[in-house]
């Protein structure tokens, strides 16, 4: 995908392009950014880029591009595509085939995908790569959580910060792109910048609605009407989402009544819990009867 296709991050668009125009292309880059930002596309498009026998055009049909479009370029590596855990050996793979010469293009491309999962040992093994990288090797860490990598790999590479999209894009892409229909401003918030979170979230927007009626609904019904409302919440898969959206509607509620707010400290607790393995039927129940408490009977003796 060329950088015009891609939504958001126009800054670093223009960066990377003079980088490329200007043969200024350094050996290790760390992309940094929330999950779903776009970040990987990014990384890959500055890869075939460098690669590229023409470098400045965004569309090319030369040996190069045609490989890297076929996914089977043979000096372009993408490790940890999938967001998994990286280990020691992975790693140990990646610093013996590094010092190879790249065998159609000028440099070789390694992209590490999701970096701050590598293990300790993994990161400690990259370590000399990156302080003396063949002339030739370009190195693009990319991490959702920088306060997992060691400051010894952060300071060796060039930190490139992405900014969350813009609602106006996302609104757009939404519509455009994946069907959305009548996005609620809580339901907007709650992908937080991020097309890969809205995507996730398609799926759930008819449950995500009824979230929201039902944090509306708490000082209009009384409390076995909300605990029979809030078996929506008994989804086990997909609990913290959903927690992170009651915060959301919590938040956006406070106008109305501050002791909206109060009720966020419920969500956390019900979260810890969950985490700790309490039963599950039960934190969410408690989760309930603490915000309808807060909302109505505390309400009432004040």
């Amino acid at each position: 995908m060329k950088f015009a296709d891609i939504i958001g991050n126009n800054d670093i668009k223009i960066y990377l392009n003079k980088s490329i125009e200007n043969k200024n292309i350094l050996h290790s880059y760390l992309f940094l950014g929330n999950s779903g930002i776009g970040k990987l596309i990014f990384a890959k498009e500055f890869a075939r880029k460098i690669l590229c026998f023409e470098n400045t055009k965004e569309e090319c049909t030369c040996k190069s591009c045609t490989c890297f479009n076929g996914k089977n370029h043979p000096d372009f590596y993408l490790i940890n595509e999938n967001g998994e855990n990286i280990k020691v050996d992975t790693i140990r793979n990646l610093t013996e085939k590094v010092i190879e010469k790249p065998i159609i293009s000028n440099k070789k491309v390694y992209i590490i995908n999701d970096c701050e999962k590598m293990t300790k040992e993994a990161q400690n093994c990259l370590l000399k790569t990156l302080e003396e990288p063949p002339e030739f090797v370009v190195i693009i860490l990319i991490s959702s959580n920088e306060n997992l990598i060691l400051n010894t790999i952060k300071s060796r590479c060039m930190s490139i910060k992405f900014h969350n999209i813009e609602d106006r894009d996302l609104i757009l892409y939404a519509k455009n792109k994946l069907g959305y229909t009548n996005i609620s401003n809580n339901f907007l918030k709650s992908f937080d910048g991020s097309i890969g979170k809205m995507i996730k979230l398609k799926d759930f927007k008819e449950k995500y609605d009824k979230i929201d009626l039902l944090i509306s609904d708490i000082l209009k019904k009384d409390l076995i009407e909300i605990m029979l409302d809030g078996k929506i919440l008994y989804d086990k898969e997909n609990i913290y989402d959903i927690l992170d959206y009651i915060i959301v509607c919590l938040y956006s509620k406070k106008e109305e009544n501050e002791k909206y707010l109060n009720c966020i400290r419920y969500v956390n607790e019900c979260e810890l819990r969950l985490k700790s393995n309490s039963n599950f039927d039960m934190s969410i129940d408690n989760l309930l009867f603490k915000m309808w408490e807060e909302l109505n009977e505390r309400s009432n003796r004040s």
